[in-house]
């Protein structure tokens, strides 16, 4: 019995000691299952930098590599969304890499893969609200809570609601919507 627990305290005291190192490695995709269940944070400070700066860092999981490619052409830019988001060419064709390199048909996380398993093959959407899983896990949401809150306003603003969302967590434990607290399903 002695020989027992010194055996699972030591095994203990290594898993824990590796999993200190679960950051963006090896280990993190052996130890750290909630990440598994998520998107992967963004980390590029380009990225968080020009994008971040007019709106929410969406992480590249949450598109497949074609929507990125559409979204960070030059004329695209030009008239994102109704704005100027012209970047100079070295970063736009840096922050396109960081994109594509983790887009939702390169990534092993679970919601990127749902996202991926709902859409057509001839379709690319040009926004995360117009995929169909994203559509699906808010369709019971009533407008008065989303569009016709001021604090929200559109699906668009992630972040408002999902209060991990930078964190790349999307999960609905972590759901506030602003004026109307936690919602539940």
């Amino acid at each position: 019995m002695k020989n027992l627990l010194l055996i699972s305290a030591t095994l203990a005291l290594g898993l824990s000691s590796m999993s200190s190192y679960a950051g963006d490695g090896f280990f993190s995709s052996f130890f750290s299952l909630k990440r598994h269940n998520e998107v992967a944070t963004v980390t590029n400070k380009d990225y968080l930098e020009e994008c971040g700066s007019c709106h929410f860092a969406y992480q590249p999981g949450l598109l497949p590599e074609g929507s990125w490619q559409k979204l960070m052409d030059t004329k695209a830019l030009e008239d994102h969304f109704g704005d100027n988001a012209e970047l100079e060419e070295d970063v736009r064709t840096h922050i396109l890499g960081v994109l594509v390199k983790a887009s939702a048909d390169k990534s092993y996380y679970k919601r990127s893969k749902k996202i991926m398993a709902s859409l057509r093959d001839d379709k690319t959407p040009m926004r995360i609200i117009e995929t169909p899983y994203i559509k699906k896990a808010h369709h019971e949401i009533p407008a008065k809570l989303i569009k016709d809150n001021p604090k929200v306003k559109s699906l668009s603003y992630c972040d408002k609601c999902h209060q991990m969302a930078d964190k790349g967590n999307y999960d609905d434990d972590t759901v506030i919507i602003p004026g109307h607290g936690n919602w539940t399903w």
